[in-house]
C-alpha cells in the first residue's frame, strides 16, 4: 500500500523528528495522555486524525472510534484490546466493516470476523525540495467537486486505491484528469493531523496508464501540502511495485510497515 524485509521500528526510534501536536478545534476530553507520550505523530495515525483535526468526524469514545462510513470504512483504537473491540461494536451494525491500521497481524477476540488483512507501506514525503517532474500547473488538473463524485466512486471502483466512499472527498481536496470529458485520474488528501496530510485514492483508469497522470497528481496534492508547512505522507500496499518505485522516485521514503484490517462484528 520498502522493502518486503522491512520491519517495525521502535515508536522513540522511527523517525528523527518530533513536533508537538496542538488540536485547533479544542481539546479532546476522551483522548488518552498515554497515546502521546514516546510516540512518533504518524502512529496509531487513524486514531490522531479522529482526536485532532478530523475529531468533527469522528463516532465513538476513548478507547474506539471511527468514521461515518460513507466518509470512509476507517476506524482506529487508542490500543487494540478487546474492551476496544467491545466499544467498536456498539458503533457498528453486524454487516457493517471496518478498516484498521495495526502495528502487527491482528488477533481479533471472539464474536469477530476477519474480512482481508494485507501488509501497508507507511511513505513520507522527507525531502525539502517539491517532487521531481512538470509543475503541476501545467498538467491539466481540475479540483473535484460534489458533482464529480459519481465519477469518482467509479474510478475507485474500478482501480481500488483503498477505501473510498460517497463522502470521502469530504477529508480534503482532491484533483483529477479528464480525457475527453471522461475522469481517468485522480488522487487527494484524506486523513490529517497536527503537521502532517495524507496523499489517498491515487488512482489510473486502466486505459490510460503509463501517460505520468499519478504523478502529476501527485506531485500537485504534495505542493498543496507543503504549502501549509505540512509533511505528506500515504500508504501502499506492500506488494504494489509500480506504485512503491512511483512514491520514491517522487521523493517519499519508507518509515514503517503497519497491516491493514478490514474486521466485521459477527451477529
Amino acid at each position: 500500500f520498502l522493502s518486503r524485509n522491512c520491519t517495525r521500528r521502535s515508536w522513540k526510534n522511527a523517525f528523527t523528528k518530533s513536533t508537538p501536536t496542538q488540536n485547533p478545534y479544542g481539546q479532546n476530553p476522551n483522548a488518552r495522555t498515554r497515546d502521546l507520550i514516546d510516540m512518533h505523530e504518524l502512529d496509531n495515525v487513524i486514531w490522531r486524525a479522529l482526536t485532532t483535526y478530523q475529531a468533527r468526524f469522528a463516532q465513538g469514545n476513548k478507547l474506539a472510534r471511527r468514521f461515518p462510513a460513507e466518509v470512509t470504512m476507517l476506524g482506529a483504537f487508542v490500543e487494540p484490546t478487546k474492551e476496544a473491540y467491545d466499544s467498536l461494536a456498539g458503533l457498528v451494525g453486524a454487516e457493517s466493516r471496518t478498516g484498521l491500521f495495526l502495528d502487527e497481524p491482528p488477533q481479533l477476540p471472539d464474536g469477530w470476523k476477519l474480512v482481508a488483512t494485507v501488509p501497508v507501506l507507511q511513505m513520507v514525503y522527507e525531502s525539502t525540495r517539491p517532487p521531481s517532474g512538470t509543475s503541476s500547473s501545467e498538467a491539466g488538473l481540475i479540483e473535484l467537486s460534489e458533482a464529480d463524485v459519481p465519477e469518482m466512486m467509479a474510478l475507485a471502483a474500478l482501480t481500488k486505491p483503498g477505501p473510498f466512499g460517497r463522502r470521502t472527498r469530504e477529508l480534503g481536496t482532491y484533483r483529477g484528469i479528464r480525457v475527453a470529458g471522461k475522469l481517468v485520474a485522480m488522487a487527494g488528501e484524506r486523513l490529517k493531523l497536527p503537521g502532517y496530510t495524507e496523499v489517498s485514492a491515487v488512482c489510473t483508469h486502466p486505459d490510460h496508464l503509463g501517460k505520468g497522470y499519478a504523478a502529476a497528481l501527485i506531485r500537485s496534492v504534495v505542493e498543496q501540502i507543503r504549502s501549509l508547512d505540512e509533511v505528506a505522507f500515504l500508504h501502499v500496499r506492500h506488494d504494489n511495485a509500480r506504485a512503491i518505485g512511483l512514491y520514491e522516485h517522487l521523493g517519499f521514503n519508507t518509515r514503517v510497515q503497519l497491516h491493514f484490517a478490514v474486521v466485521q462484528k459477527i451477529a
